[in-house]
């Protein structure tokens, strides 16, 4: 049950990307392979851009935030963030037509020379908003099992359990039958992932596929999949090494709902463009999937997330509604999570999660067990100290200030190791700019300091 005569004060978002060309990645290591973004990727992604615009910038609207300039983005007042490692363009890309359905052309956005002309942005005054592109080279919050040595070890194991083979052989029918529609690839469960992608895909674009192939087949591949990814990207526990991807993305998003709550920041707007994988961990570390079964698994293209930071109208703490879309042909439903049957306060959200969530790249290389990758090598000679996982608890007085110290924990363990290994130098150009704003393009490039 939700709480009654709340007002949305802000929201988190977590998209997919929209439809893609196929993808491969590896099994073991989930290393990837390039891909490309589709047309109906680009329309999707802009729908839900469209959509999420009516529920959140129109007046009218029951889930309106008040405090956002809907006509002209402003850059304090939104935070979007993307994915730019294993799909690389197609989740910036996605991000970027999802922006155009949210903040459309508008003939207001305009400026007047000192000459008097007055001149309109190009495209019925299309506005760039700056998107963060997130590589997972120095940034593992969006993207943090790749390099993994912990993980991949888990991923092996589980391919090793006693569950896993007996679902194989459960399923060894359906699975010895599927190497003529593979183009060669390997049937196997372990690479179940991989042959549910091949087959969407091309169920999806390509016509004498979508007629040959059995009419079974494609929801019997997807099962499995789900089956597969669960495994892989959940654990038990909340620490788990399967948690991963919810674990390091959680502090950009106890940092939005800090924002959120604290009256004097005007970020009011944050979204995280990522893959399927933070959705799994999370919703199995927020118990969503526990208490809504039919959320489990593979979440569809340009599935979104959105965690709605409400003030009830009574007065008190404000609280936390999750809402959930999966894919272009759902809508917003809310669900239950974190054992409650109602909107959950927010110091109950921030204190459930944040002994769990990481994003800083020491504790990352200890978790990992990696001294190589990441800038890990350069940490050897670093004092064991920097390793500590706070688990301190916060008071629905204090929740408002969790954004502030997680934002301060994860740019203090940056800057260190930026500094460190050479990466940044202070007094000098940063290492990396967000372009998009009242002066750039709208895509954030990587640049070596000059």
């Amino acid at each position: 049950m939700s709480t009654p005569d709340s007002k949305v004060l802000g929201v988190v978002l977590l998209i997919r990307h929209g439809d893609r060309q196929g993808f491969y990645q590896d099994p073991i290591t989930y290393t990837p392979s390039n891909t490309a973004i589709t047309p109906l990727g680009n329309a999707q992604s802009f729908q839900l851009g469209q959509l999420l615009r009516s529920i959140y910038f129109n007046a009218s609207s029951p889930s309106f935030i008040s405090t956002i300039n809907s006509t002209i983005v402003q850059d304090d007042q939104v935070e979007i963030r993307a994915d730019g490692g294993g799909e690389r363009g197609v989740i910036f890309n996605s991000a970027v037509s999802l922006l155009q359905g949210l903040f459309p052309g508008t003939a207001d956005y305009k400026t007047t020379l000192a000459n008097g002309s007055t001149i309109t942005g190009p495209l019925g005054g299309y506005q760039t908003v700056p998107i963060e592109s997130v590589n997972p080279d120095n940034d593992v919050s969006l993207e943090g099992w790749t390099d993994c040595g912990t993980f991949i070890t888990a991923t092996s194991a589980f391919y090793n359990s006693s569950l896993f083979k007996q679902t194989a052989a459960d399923h060894a029918d359906f699975i010895n039958a599927l190497p003529p529609f593979l183009d060669g690839r390997p049937a196997t469960l372990v690479d179940m992932w991989n042959i549910f992608d091949f087959i969407n895909v091309n169920f999806i674009h390509n016509a004498t596929f979508a007629q040959n192939l059995p009419p079974t087949f494609r929801e019997q591949a997807r099962a499995l999949a789900d089956f597969h990814e669960n495994g892989v990207f959940s654990s038990p526990q909340e620490n788990g090494i399967g948690n991963l991807a919810g674990q390091t993305i959680l502090p950009s998003i106890l940092s939005g709902i800090g924002n959120i709550t604290d009256s004097t920041s005007p970020l009011k707007f944050v979204l995280e463009a990522i893959s399927y994988k933070p959705f799994i961990s999370l919703f199995n570390m927020t118990g969503v999937d526990q208490m809504n079964p039919q959320l489990s698994g593979v979440v569809e293209y340009s599935a979104a997330a959105a965690l709605e930071v409400r003030q009830p109208s009574s007065g008190g703490e404000p609280v936390i509604r999750f809402n959930f879309k999966n894919g272009t042909d759902d809508v917003f439903k809310t669900y239950n999570f974190l054992n409650s049957t109602t909107d959950v306060p927010v110091s109950t959200f921030v204190n459930a999660l944040t002994p769990f969530a990481f994003a800083d790249i020491p504790t990352w290389c200890k978790v990992c067990n990696n001294t190589q990758d990441r800038g890990c090598g350069d940490l050897v000679t670093i004092a064991p100290t920097v390793f500590v996982r706070t688990s301190d608890r916060v008071s629905p007085a204090g929740s408002g200030a969790i954004g502030a110290a997680v934002t301060l924990v994860v740019m203090f363990g940056a800057l260190a190791l930026l500094s460190f290994t050479g990466l940044l130098t202070f007094g000098r150009r940063r290492t990396s700019q967000r372009i998009g704003s009242d002066s750039g393009s709208g895509i954030e490039k990587d640049r070596q300091a000059s």
